[in-house]
């Protein structure tokens, strides 16, 4: 709340270049997922997502931490209302897989805490990076509320028994054991967080557009198929590539030993 009396913004969006970057805004109560604040992201998501300009996204938490899970607080004042609650999953269901629907990737700026749900919450971006300091965990089973969605996504990222391990142990993960177990990209001091999130986002940044949307819609349609569909959904994404502009320009491009001159289609 401002001094006017005004709701401050639940989510901050800032823009250097091709780079969007998201910051959830209530840093006080280390940014919980209440109704609002999913809504606030998902509403900036499908702005990014046809801003032909933006190119790279990076989610990050205001505040001495990432973000805390869900809104406890706004959690017991619906109980019993399973209708607000049924609505409350569903809304961040949808919320977490556009995170891997949007066309451009997703970069997790992970500093402090990222507990239950905004475990799962770093789990759905495509890359991440946190800070030496960082801590991560899953501990619902501690109020007795089984984290069951931020498992979804943490699972698809550490395997089943690490997942299984921070659920039901609920114990704390440091950043290097995130690092080793496949939860993050790189652990970097904090002074380093914004160097470390602009080489990647720099790197995608010099590809072409085209390419990388493709190519991210690509992944996430076969990661979790059977071989032989995985295959087939991957070919047919190849055949796909082949008839862009861009694969044309990369070729002849390393063919001829210069750089790239991207259409963006």
């Amino acid at each position: 709340m401002s001094e006017h009396g005004e709701v401050a913004p639940y989510v901050l969006s800032s823009r250097k270049g091709g780079v969007v970057t998201l910051t959830l805004n209530r840093g006080e109560r280390f940014n919980p997922l209440s109704l609002a604040m999913i809504g606030a992201i998902e509403a900036e998501l499908d702005a990014i997502a046809a801003d032909q300009e933006a190119r790279v996204v990076v989610l990050a938490g205001s505040g001495r931490g990432f973000c805390a899970g869900h809104d406890l607080k706004e959690m017991r004042a619906h109980a019993g209302d399973r209708v607000w609650q049924r609505g409350l999953f569903d809304a961040c269901a949808r919320m977490m897989l556009k995170l891997t629907q949007l066309p451009q990737p997703v970069i997790a700026r992970v500093h402090g805490i990222a507990t239950a749900a905004g475990c799962q919450l770093v789990s759905m971006c495509d890359l991440a990076v946190a800070a030496e300091e960082a801590k991560f965990a899953m501990p619902g089973v501690n109020i007795g509320v089984f984290c069951t969605t931020p498992a979804v996504g943490v699972v698809r990222n550490i395997g089943r028994k690490r997942a299984m391990e921070m659920l039901l142990t609920a114990e704390l993960v440091d950043a290097a054991e995130a690092l080793a177990w496949g939860l993050v990209n790189r652990v970097v001091g904090a002074a380093e967080l914004d160097a470390e999130i602009a080489r990647f986002a720099d790197g995608i940044v010099a590809r072409s557009a085209a390419v990388v949307a493709l190519g991210k819609r690509g992944f996430y349609g076969q990661v979790d198929l059977g071989l032989e569909g995985a295959y087939r959904a991957a070919s047919e994404e190849m055949v796909w590539n082949l008839d862009f502009d861009d694969a044309a320009e990369g070729m002849d491009a390393f063919l001829t030993k210069r750089a790239p001159a991207w259409r963006g289609k």
